[in-house]
């Protein structure tokens, strides 16, 4: 398996698992540098996931958002 496979793996039971996955997650907890690659490779193989802007604050206060991916239901 290429490693882009099993990082698609990995980001897929991430996915499941725990409902979303952002950039700082992908990185930080699973080692995934290119998500949005990821994310695009998973589209175009007939997973269907959608994203929706996190904001937050980073550790000197300032606010950022954050695309959070999410597998969406393939009924509607």
């Amino acid at each position: 398996m290429s490693a882009n496979a099993n990082q698609r793996s990995r980001v897929l039971d991430y996915m499941g698992t725990r409902g979303g996955i952002t950039q700082i997650d992908a990185l930080k907890d699973i080692g995934v540098m290119r998500l949005a690659s990821r994310i695009s490779e998973l589209k175009k193989r007939g997973w269907h996931i959608g994203w929706e802007w996190q904001k937050g604050r980073n550790r000197y206060g300032e606010k950022y958002q954050v695309k959070r991916y999410f597998l969406e239901d393939s009924d509607g």
